[in-house]
């Protein structure tokens, strides 16, 4: 079985929408476990806007250490209602979002990682498909925008499995979904 994990950028208020603002704060130790990340999982599940930011600036991009390659051929799995026919690499699903995840997270294999995707992961929250976030929380306050946990959730318990902070001040906070309570 699969796990599906969600890695995101977040303010110190809690926002995770246009995180431009994480920029000054990016550094080697950030991009290692992201790297991490990555290379541990077979594939990205996203969300509608997500994809198509991603698919718009990732396939042109390159580096040494073969993050963008691994992202460009990795397959990608794509939540949408609206699009009706994806590229880069990605499959749509199509149906119930809810029953074709779980599918997929039935399938033997590797982690799906989750990047961005708001809506979607509210809809992966709301289910308990979910099994571990890393969250990136900046130094920043930004005041507005969408945030990762929205008002209606139900009550969840976690499990911190991993604490580091950053030399720029980001803390990495990894926790996995407590099933017990």
């Amino acid at each position: 079985m699969r796990k599906i994990i969600v890695s995101m950028y977040l303010s110190l208020d809690g926002v995770m929408e246009e995180p431009a603002w994480t920029a000054p704060y990016f550094n080697e130790e950030i991009a290692k476990f992201q790297s991490d990340l990555l290379f541990e999982s077979e594939a990205l599940l996203l969300g509608r806007v997500t994809y198509q930011g991603f698919a718009a600036a990732w396939p042109s991009m390159t580096d040494e250490e073969g993050f963008a390659a691994k992202m460009n051929s990795m397959p990608k799995f794509v939540a949408s209602t609206t699009l009706k026919e994806v590229e880069w690499q990605a499959n749509l699903i199509e149906g119930n979002v809810v029953e074709e995840i779980g599918r997929l997270k039935e399938q033997s294999g590797q982690s799906l990682l989750v990047y961005g995707s708001g809506d979607l992961i509210q809809t992966l929250l709301q289910h308990d498909l979910i099994d571990e976030y890393h969250v990136m929380i900046h130094p920043v306050i930004v005041g507005h925008g969408k945030r990762l946990f929205q008002n209606g959730i139900d009550t969840k318990a976690f499990q911190l499995m991993q604490t580091k902070t950053t030399s720029s001040g980001v803390v990495i906070l990894s926790y996995q979904l407590d099933k017990s309570k």
